[in-house]
């Protein structure tokens, strides 16, 4: 079994905030795939269903971000997992709005929720980072994640989160390439091929009959010695 937590703060005060989109993640997830209703367990809401291959708890924690890791902690010692079972969807500020990368252990990087889980769990878990990008200044930075996406983020948003969804099986059966790739379809589809212009028209080789000679003998002959 493995464990899917998306990060986000409960509530709808904070339901369209940039903190949010590890939420926004896994129900996108839970819709497309046919999982079991949200249901209110380990300090969240959790639903059950399957990734291709593979049983699959999407956990999101409603302890607020600080304290993400008290409700991931209680979900694996339940399902009695490891730090390599479970996968934390969650926003990135040094990736630009719409980008993503999958990143297995390493540092929580000043993100409160990770920081509660590293202390939780340590820090062997696998990371989906969902790129919102950065306000430009530190002392900006609580007030931009704590604020909802703009109108103008709707359509990134809305391909990121369909490719997530897109390749979750392949993330859930270990394939961390496939996914991105699948995630890369929706974010940054492939360009058609340019057509060639077109050459200037060439007139098609045609017979012609040739024209008839109506010089008189004398003529051709003296023709032939100009």
């Amino acid at each position: 079994m493995q464990l899917f937590v998306g990060l986000g703060n409960p509530g709808a005060r904070y339901a369209r905030n940039r903190h949010n989109i590890g939420y926004m993640a896994v129900d996108r997830i839970a819709e497309d795939h046919g999982f079991g209703p949200w249901r209110a367990r380990f300090q969240g809401q959790a639903a059950e269903g399957r990734l291709g291959g593979d049983k699959v708890l999407l956990l999101k924690p409603e302890t607020y971000m600080n304290l993400s890791g008290n409700s991931v902690g209680e979900a694996m010692r339940f399902y009695r997992l490891t730090p390599e079972d479970v996968t934390v969807f969650h926003d990135e500020l040094d990736l630009a709005p719409g980008r993503m990368r999958v990143k297995q252990g390493g540092g929580h990087a000043g993100h409160n929720g990770l920081r509660s889980i590293h202390s939780a769990i340590g820090p062997e878990y696998r990371r989906v980072r969902l790129g919102i990008g950065h306000p430009g200044h530190k002392a900006a930075v609580s007030g931009y994640v704590l604020h909802d996406f703009a109108r103008a983020d709707a359509d990134w948003l809305d391909d990121l989160l369909h490719g997530l969804s897109d390749g979750a099986n392949d993330l859930a059966g270990g394939d961390s390439a496939r996914f991105a790739n699948a995630v890369a379809l929706r974010t940054a589809p492939p360009r058609p091929a340019a057509k060639k212009p077109a050459g200037p028209a060439v007139e098609p080789a045609v017979d012609r009959p040739a024209k008839e000679d109506t010089r008189t003998p004398l003529q051709r002959l003296v023709d032939r010695f100009r």
